[in-house]
């Protein structure tokens, strides 16, 4: 049982993460850049001590890359902003959607041949996130919608950095250390405009330190029993959890236009990854 209970609790880790951003800057409890940096610290902080904790029963040098570090920074930045102006669902929904069709994207470019059920699904994925902001093109959330986007991309990328880790623990701390140069610039340029307040700092250290840091630990626990076809379908439930989790922290409502987004978004998807093993 233990894979299973690895993998849900990290899906609602990865969940967590857009409830909390969005309890923080969507009732203005804390700015972007504030959530930001304080996010990526508490995650630095708590990630050294299961470092140290783990070190007799690691042994490998792997010890990520800068590469791996500016992704998660672009990542953790442009998801902050995103969230001042995208609901929880629809943040989560963006997010995952961008990762997957960045990964099968890069699947294509490494020479993997598509068929005509992949094309397919990745029309039907993409049509639903254009209908997602269709009916609000000139209103701010478009804004939300490509950072956001932006942020997918950036985790995708992180993924594939790090995908032939031979430790993927050590390898996500040193990413996360080595944002701490990033996160001091932040700090540093925007410190004058900072607006914080107890229950936003909270919230950035809950997101940091719990959500990001244990989660993605439980997320490689979980790995060790997915397959790569399974972790991708997986991932898909965090928008439908983030969305119920909305609902039930932030008080949103459950609107048709993102329950169909979400139908043309991960079906087409499940279709590319479900053509993918077929092919296999």
């Amino acid at each position: 049982m233990k894979p299973f209970v690895y993998t849900g609790l990290a899906l609602i880790a990865f969940a967590g993460n857009s409830v909390l951003c969005r309890l923080a800057l969507g009732a203005g409890q804390i700015d972007a850049a504030s959530f930001t940096w304080i996010r990526l610290l508490s995650g630095i902080i708590v990630l050294a001590f299961i470092l140290i904790g783990t070190r007799s029963q690691t042994t490998s040098s792997d010890g990520g890359s800068w590469c791996g570090a500016a992704a998660l920074f672009v990542y953790a930045l442009t998801f902050s902003y995103a969230y001042i102006t995208l609901d929880t669902g629809v943040g989560a929904l963006v997010l995952f959607g961008s990762v997957q069709l960045t990964m099968i994207l890069a699947g294509f470019l490494r020479g993997h041949r598509p068929i005509v059920l992949e094309w397919f699904g990745l029309g039907l994925a993409f049509s639903g996130l254009i209908y997602l902001v269709s009916p609000e093109l000139s209103t701010p959330s478009l804004m939300g919608f490509v950072l956001m986007v932006v942020s997918g991309i950036a985790w995708a990328i992180y993924t594939l950095v790090g995908a032939g880790s031979s430790n993927p623990l050590r390898a996500t701390s040193f990413n996360f250390f080595r944002t701490t140069p990033f996160a001091v610039l932040i700090l540093v340029l925007t410190i004058t405009s900072a607006e914080l307040s107890t229950n936003g700092v909270l919230l950035a250290v809950a997101s940091g330190g719990v959500a990001s840091a244990l989660g993605y630990t439980l997320w490689y626990q979980a790995l060790r029993s997915l397959t790569a076809i399974q972790a991708g379908v997986v991932q898909l439930l965090v928008p439908v959890i983030a969305a119920f989790g909305g609902v039930v922290f932030v008080g949103e409502a459950i609107a048709w236009p993102l329950v169909v987004a979400s139908s043309l978004v991960l079906g087409g998807v499940c279709m590319v990854l479900l053509a993918k093993k077929k092919t296999v």
